[in-house]
């Protein structure tokens, strides 16, 4: 009986080793396969990180953009709203997203020396991607529309890139990814370790509550 019970214990006791180095295995799979997707995002994000905390104190010139001004003639009839005047500019221009911004100022009063005249209703827009950005601004009366066009240079649209400037929700999400990833290599990482080094981690526990007291009292006694 009790070499049976004693059998038993041994068998449960190498269940409980099977399943924690198969745990293990899995763990050490998915941590580098998500370490792997994070590198390759994470490069992108390093590099221009890198540059724009440095852009002004090391003076980078990698970040660039070309500036130009057109005037764009209107259609016959001009767009008669705002909404319609931005359909035509989104055609016009080639954006296959709407502006980032749209802005209608109605007509007012202005002082001119001693007369006050009528300023013209004003509209604005902004149309924005990593590469380029447009503000297009019109007067309302005029036969034409100033756009100024902001081109970026390969870097520039890596900025743009890293700081979300003009991307639609493709980007979006697929930037979210990397975020997923570092949380779950951070998650996948400290198990790793707790089950590789329960002795350490169990030192490590103590320690930390002990320095967390620590910093308890002497916020108390400031």
């Amino acid at each position: 009986m009790a070499a049976a019970i004693g059998s038993m214990e041994d068998t449960n006791g190498l269940d409980a080793q099977s399943r924690r180095r198969v745990l293990l295995k899995w763990l050490r799979k998915t941590h580098g396969w998500i370490g792997l997707w994070g590198a390759a995002l994470g490069l992108v994000f390093g590099v221009t990180g890198i540059l724009l905390n440095h852009r002004a104190i090391l003076k980078i010139p990698a970040a660039q953009s070309q500036e130009s001004t057109v005037q764009i003639e209107l259609p016959n009839p001009v767009p008669q709203d705002l909404d319609a005047m931005t359909i035509w500019l989104q055609k016009e221009l080639g954006f296959d997203r709407p502006p980032a911004r749209a802005r209608s100022e109605p007509a007012k009063p202005v002082a001119w020396g001693d007369k006050t005249l009528k300023q013209p209703a004003h509209w604005s827009f902004v149309f924005a991607t990593p590469q380029n950005n447009v503000a297009v601004d019109y007067w309302v009366g005029n036969n034409f529309a100033t756009a100024k066009r902001n081109q970026n240079n390969f870097f520039g649209t890596l900025n743009n890139l890293h700081k979300g400037a003009g991307v639609g929700v493709g980007w979006v999400l697929l930037a979210d990814t990397l975020a997923g990833a570092i949380i779950l290599l951070s998650l996948t990482g400290v198990l790793l370790w707790t089950l590789t080094n329960r002795r350490r981690m169990f030192g490590a526990g103590i320690g930390f509550t002990s320095l967390i007291l620590m910093v308890a009292l002497a916020v108390q006694m400031l």
